[in-house]
């Protein structure tokens, strides 16, 4: 009786616990780059500006804002860069478009 017990409070107990889920990058290949997007946050805010970590054929980008409305992206340091033809700012923005 106890046995059984034991078994099925070990049972609900596995039941009950929820791992963390890793979720895989979102790659593309975009005029002859892959273009993978690590990470991604919409603006609460401005729902034209997403917050995201991106990396191009390989190589991490730190996070960086991506505003879709006026195609420009901010760097951690505040510099200003505009989107490059065919780069993650085009993929982030046609990606997830209104």
């Amino acid at each position: 009786m106890i046995r059984s017990i034991v078994v099925l409070l070990l049972l609900a107990l596995s039941l009950a616990v929820t791992l963390p889920v890793q979720a895989t990058p979102l790659c593309r290949n975009y005029s002859d780059r892959v273009i993978c997007i690590l990470s991604i946050k919409r603006s609460a805010k401005y729902h034209w500006q997403y917050l995201a970590t991106v990396s191009i054929d390989g190589i991490v980008r730190p996070m960086e804002v991506y505003n879709c409305r006026d195609r420009f992206r901010i760097q951690k340091d505040g510099t200003v860069l505009s989107f490059e033809p065919h780069g993650a700012g085009e993929l982030i923005c046609n990606f997830f478009k209104r």
